[in-house]
């Protein structure tokens, strides 16, 4: 199963990684000191979703879909409702990918390199990336890009690792490229998204990733309550390896939980896998 972001823009999966993104992005505006966000699997930037792969599988009418038109109904919590007019300002039919999320919420004093491996969607990224000055595209390899760009100058920082999982050992790249990083940048917030196809190796994936000795991590998880019935192989379940989450995180993706399941029919949950709850 290819977990290429093209494939899979706007669907359930993508709404918890991009609200736990725009959460983690609010929380470090509140100083006025800049940070830094690194992207190492940019993707390319923007999506039409009514073309290509995203039309493809159509996951995007099932995930933000429903969930964007609801946006106006009620009061919101701040992540959630800046999530969803980031969404609503690209227009009908395009969805953000997590670099023009970011690129969008930084302030002149903050930075962001995203990084893509696949050469037309690196020229996409950069294409979508080009009005911001303070936000630059990469073509290459974001794993390798971690041991270069970290410890960002910033010292205060975003990192999201979220891979395609297209080469067998994936998971252990990617846990094995967490823990690198946190040597690195040991006070950085790292968002670290996987698919879940079994939960024995998720959990396995989650314990080797903290191997390391990370003190303070949440696992988000969303699972949609429902399997789809077109007979094709789905994603139905995916996680997020928060590092350093901060101060009330917890709080800001469990009060999204209920919209979520209402609209996208999909469970959040939320667990504390190191360090004191809030």
């Amino acid at each position: 199963m290819n977990y290429r972001h093209a494939y899979h823009a706007g669907n359930f999966a993508d709404i918890a990684k991009h609200l736990a993104l725009v959460a983690v992005l609010l929380h470090l505006r509140k100083k006025e000191k800049p940070f830094f966000v690194l992207d190492t699997h940019g993707g390319r930037g923007r999506y039409d979703l009514g073309a290509g792969e995203a039309a493809r599988t159509g996951e995007a009418a099932a995930g933000i879909g429903r969930l964007l038109p609801l946006a106006g109904e009620g009061d919101r919590p701040a992540a959630l409702k800046t999530y969803l007019d980031l969404v609503a300002r690209e227009g009908a039919g395009h969805y953000p990918g997590s670099p023009l999320l970011a690129a969008r919420l930084l302030r002149p004093q903050d930075r962001l390199v995203a990084v893509e491996k696949h050469p037309e969607d690196a020229a996409a990224l950069m294409a979508a990336l080009a009005p911001f000055g303070n936000a630059r595209a990469v073509e290459g390899d974001g794993y390798g890009r971690l041991s270069t760009l970290l410890p960002p100058k910033e010292r205060r920082g975003l990192i999201l690792i979220d891979p395609p999982y297209e080469a067998p050992d994936e998971f252990e790249q990617a846990a094995a490229a967490l823990k690198a990083a946190c040597r690195r940048f040991a006070t950085g917030i790292y968002l670290l998204w996987f698919p879940i196809k079994s939960p024995a190796a998720a959990d396995a994936f989650c314990g080797e990733a903290l191997a390391a000795g990370i003190a303070k991590a949440l696992r988000i998880d969303i699972t949609l309550a429902a399997r789809p019935q077109d007979g094709k192989p789905r994603l139905t379940a995916a996680g997020l390896l928060v590092v350093n989450p901060p101060f009330g995180l917890d709080a800001e993706m469990r009060a999204a939980a209920a919209l979520l399941a209402s609209a996208v029919g999909a469970r959040l949950e939320v667990h504390r896998l190191a360090g004191e709850g809030t």
